[in-house]
């Protein structure tokens, strides 16, 4: 396939390996939050191609550690460990889905998931964390807020989040429809 996506998705393994973008050059003291947009259809590939960069990082790159968290699999286990899955569900099943957005929103509002997000994707071992399942815990979890709880907490190890929709570098738009507030501190991976 020569389609604009899979140029863009072949330019990531370069980038994440080279020294330039471990180390940091070139951000200006801003974080290293770096998003790489995508179209919403075009899940399944980039699911793949995440599945790639986490076996091929460490044989380009010999070493590195990368350590990839699904947002949807670390909730789902975070409801499971405090018991919560099976009521939530049972709630939804018996009120429907508007009885449990507001619950669910207290239990995994971002300040509270972040210190949960920052022990699975345990930033200090690693030499990068990828993020993907944004579009899955929307509208319960949101990037923007997730991304601005973890700017104390993820140290110097690049974040890259998987994002199905688009990034202009000032605001986020999932699924190319809903509107988010504004982001300005993360970087566009590749244009």
């Amino acid at each position: 396939m020569s389609d604009p996506l899979t140029g863009r998705l072949n330019d990531i393994l370069p980038r994440i390996t080279s020294n330039e973008f471990l180390s940091g050059t070139g951000l200006g003291n801003e974080l290293a939050f770096y998003i790489f947009d995508y179209p919403a259809e075009e899940e399944l590939r980039v699911r793949e191609h995440i599945a790639f960069l986490v076996e091929q990082a460490p044989k380009k790159r010999i070493g590195m550690q990368v350590n990839h968290v699904n947002l949807f699999d670390l909730v789902i286990a975070h409801l499971r460990s405090r018991n919560l899955l099976d009521r939530a569900i049972k709630k939804q099943q018996v009120k429907g889905d508007d009885s449990m957005r507001k619950p669910l929103e207290t239990v995994l509002d971002a300040e509270k998931i972040a210190p949960v997000f920052v022990q699975a994707a345990k930033p200090k071992d690693h030499d990068l964390v990828l993020v993907s399942g944004l579009g899955s815990v929307w509208p319960v979890v949101r990037s923007h807020t997730l991304l601005n709880n973890l700017h104390a907490r993820m140290g110097t190890t690049p974040l890259i989040m998987f994002y199905p929709g688009k990034y202009d570098g000032l605001c986020l738009r999932l699924f190319n429809k809903v509107e988010s507030n504004n982001y300005y501190r993360a970087f566009k991976l590749v244009p």
